[in-house]
C-alpha cells in the first residue's frame, strides 16, 4: 500500500507527463493555446507537489510560502485555460483576486501564521475551482456530456479542498510549523490527484472537439466574405421541407465579369466583401446569409411572411447600390440582382424552392438588372413570367 510521500511522487510524475502531453499537442497545433495553459498550470501543481513533499520532511517559512503560492498560481493559470477555452476573457476578474488572496497569505506566513496561510490558500483554490466547474456548466455550448464531467470533477476537487481549510478553521489551528496532517489532508490527497488526472485527460477529449469545431467551421465559411458556404447552406436545409413562412432569396452582382476585367481581381474581392457587409446587416434570427461561389449568393429567410422576405431582399438590393468602393480608376458602385422562392403549405423540397429562386433572379436580369423578382405564393406552379413581382 501506497504511504503519502509515494502517493505525492506518483502524482507529481503522472502530472509531468501529462504536461509534456500537453506541450507536445501544442506544438502541433499552436492555435488550441488553451493546452498549453493547461500544461503551465499542471507544471505548476507539479512544483507544489514535490515541494509540499519537501515540506512535510523539512519545514520551513520560506519553503511554505513556494508551497502555498505555487498552489494558487497552478489552480490560477487552470482556471485562466477554461475562460480561454469558452472563450471569456475577462482575465482580470481571476488574477486580481488571486493575486490578493496570495498576498495576504504571504503576510500570514511571513508572520508566523502559516495555518491561517493554508486556509486563506485552500479558499482561494476552492474558489478557483468552483469557478472553473460553474463556468463550464453555464458557458459550455459543445459537447455537454465532457463538460458536464468537467464541471462535476472541478466540483469534487473544490469540495475536498474545502473541507481542507474548514478542518483548520474549526480546529482553531493557526500557526502549524509542520504541513497539515489530518482526515481531511488525507482525503484531498486521492480526490485531487483522481480529480486531476482526469480533468487532465478531458483536457485531451476538449482539444480533439474544439479541433473537430474549427475544421468544420472551416469547411463551412468562405474564406473571402466570412460568410457560410454553398456546403454549409445543404448540410443545414437541403433535407429540410420549406413551409409557408420560408423563403430563399439568390442574389448575383450585376456585370461582376466586367468588374473584375476593369478594375482587377483585388477590387472584385472588396466588392463581394461589400455586399456580404450588407447582407449581415439584415442578418438576425431565422436569417442565414450564404456565398454560393462566385458572385453568387443566398438568404435562407425563416418565420417571414412574403412580404417580409420581399422587403428584405429589396432593401439588401438598395442598401448595395448606395456602397461606393475606391479604385484606381475612381469610384465604384455596383448593383445586385435577386430572386425570391418560397416554401409551400404542404410543404416543398429545398432544390424545388432554390431552383425557384433561381429562376426568379434570371428573370430580374431579363428584366434590366439591379431589381428583385419574387414569385407570388398562388401562382408557384405557373411559369416565371406573369407571377412576378419586382422592386
Amino acid at each position: 500500500m501506497l504511504d503519502f510521500s509515494s502517493l505525492l511522487l506518483a502524482a507529481a510524475l503522472s502530472g509531468t507527463c501529462l504536461s509534456i502531453t500537453m506541450f507536445a499537442i501544442w506544438f502541433t497545433a499552436p492555435r488550441a493555446g488553451f493546452v498549453l495553459t493547461v500544461g503551465c498550470g499542471i507544471l505548476l501543481l507539479v512544483a507544489h507537489v514535490v515541494l509540499f513533499w519537501r515540506y512535510a520532511k523539512a519545514p520551513s517559512p520560506w519553503l511554505c510560502q513556494s508551497v502555498l503560492m505555487l498552489l494558487s498560481l497552478g489552480f490560477l493559470t487552470l482556471c485562466l485555460s477554461a475562460m480561454q477555452y469558452l472563450g471569456m476573457h475577462h482575465y482580470r476578474r481571476a488574477i486580481l483576486p488571486t493575486l490578493a488572496a496570495m498576498a495576504v497569505c504571504g503576510t500570514a506566513t511571513l508572520f508566523g501564521f502559516d495555518g491561517i496561510g493554508f486556509i486563506i490558500t485552500y479558499a482561494a483554490v476552492t474558489v478557483l475551482l468552483s469557478a472553473i466547474g460553474l463556468m463550464f456548466w453555464i458557458k459550455g455550448s459543445n459537447d455537454r456530456r465532457i463538460l458536464l464531467v468537467v464541471s462535476f470533477l472541478s466540483g469534487i476537487c473544490a469540495v475536498s479542498f474545502g473541507l481542507c481549510g474548514l478542518v483548520l478553521l474549526v480546529n482553531g489551528q493557526w500557526t502549524l510549523g509542520v504541513a497539515p496532517n489530518n482526515w481531511a489532508e488525507a482525503l484531498n490527497s486521492v480526490v485531487a490527484v483522481a480529480c486531476m488526472t482526469g480533468l487532465g485527460a478531458l483536457t485531451l477529449s476538449l482539444h480533439h472537439l474544439q479541433a473537430q469545431i474549427e475544421l468544420r467551421a472551416e469547411t463551412m465559411t468562405d474564406p473571402l466574405t466570412g460568410l457560410m458556404n454553398r456546403r454549409a447552406l445543404m448540410s443545414l436545409y437541403g433535407e429540410r421541407s420549406f413551409g409557408p413562412f420560408m423563403s430563399v432569396s439568390m442574389f448575383d452582382l450585376d456585370h461582376f465579369k466586367k468588374t473584375n476585367d476593369l478594375y482587377g481581381h483585388p477590387v472584385g474581392d472588396q466588392v463581394l466583401c461589400r455586399f456580404a457587409a450588407v447582407v449581415r446587416k439584415y442578418a438576425r434570427t431565422g436569417v442565414d446569409a450564404y456565398r454560393l461561389g462566385g458572385e453568387e449568393f443566398a438568404l435562407v429567410m425563416s418565420r417571414v411572411t412574403e412580404d417580409r422576405a420581399y422587403d428584405i431582399a429589396s432593401k439588401i438590393s438598395v442598401a448595395f447600390g448606395t456602397e461606393i468602393v475606391a479604385t484606381p480608376r475612381g469610384p465604384l458602385r455596383s448593383t445586385v440582382s435577386g430572386g425570391i422562392g418560397f416554401g409551400r403549405v404542404d410543404g416543398a423540397r429545398f432544390e424545388d424552392v432554390l431552383a425557384e429562386a433561381d429562376a426568379a433572379l434570371y428573370a430580374a436580369k431579363r428584366a434590366g438588372r439591379n431589381q428583385v423578382v419574387a414569385r407570388r405564393q398562388e401562382d408557384k406552379t405557373g411559369p416565371v413570367g406573369p407571377a412576378l413581382r419586382s422592386a
